[in-house]
């Protein structure tokens, strides 16, 4: 598998996002797998308020990621990211500055932006430096059943405005998202069709397998 610290751009396919556990062993067996299937980027994602188990969970991340030459995100929490070496950090509206980031984390290194259903959010975030743009939600999702819905002509749009990586989120599944990528997505950042399915390697797998049919037309 190449290295993707000799990657000019994020890298597009499978972007794992991780469930919120407080089983380490658990959630390490549950990334390998999703790496095993071919996820081409992960992003720890933790809302909990245990520093330590976030910090020890994002350190045993990293390590699994690097054996497997893929990227580890830190979602919302820049100074977790650059305490823990991981490779990025992906931020919202109302997690801090992008040009901070960038500051603190150094060139070598991802930033990912939320923009939801704005593309101007996405131009101010890309004129920032971020290195790849977030839309979403897409479809109904058990994670943000409450967000705020984005549709197909927003990725055609934004496909068109933006010269950065687009990833689509919400909902996604093998069934919904061959849709987001005849539409200009990237990357499709995925969590409950992942992580909740029965045999998470295979899942990764048949997700995995819509990026290759989509280069082959």
């Amino acid at each position: 598998m190449p290295d993707f610290r000799a990657m000019l751009e994020f890298p597009g396919g499978i972007y794992a996002i991780t469930p919120e556990t407080a089983d380490t062993e658990r959630l390490l067996s549950q990334v390998e797998a999703a790496l095993a299937g071919g996820a081409a980027a992960v992003q720890y994602r933790d809302k909990s308020g245990d520093v330590a188990r976030r910090h020890e969970q994002a350190s045993e991340l990293v390590a699994l990621c690097r054996r497997f030459g893929v990227p580890l995100i830190v979602n919302d929490d820049l100074r977790l990211a650059d305490l823990t070496g991981a490779d990025g950090v992906h931020l919202g509206r109302d997690d801090g500055s992008l040009r901070e980031a960038r500051i603190i984390l150094g060139r070598g290194k991802f930033i990912g932006a939320s923009c939801y259903q704005s593309l101007e959010l996405a131009q101010a975030a890309q004129a920032a430096g971020a290195d790849y743009v977030a839309f979403g939600s897409f479809f109904p999702s058990p994670t943000k059943p409450a967000a705020g819905r984005a549709d197909a002509a927003l990725l055609r749009e934004a496909a068109r405005a933006l010269s950065i990586p687009i990833v689509a989120i919400g909902g996604i599944t093998p069934a919904n998202a061959p849709a987001l990528l005849d539409a200009g997505a990237d990357s499709l950042a995925v969590l409950s069709a992942l992580f909740g399915a029965p045999d998470i390697r295979a899942a990764a797998h048949a997700l995995n397998q819509l990026f290759a049919t989509e280069s082959e037309q």
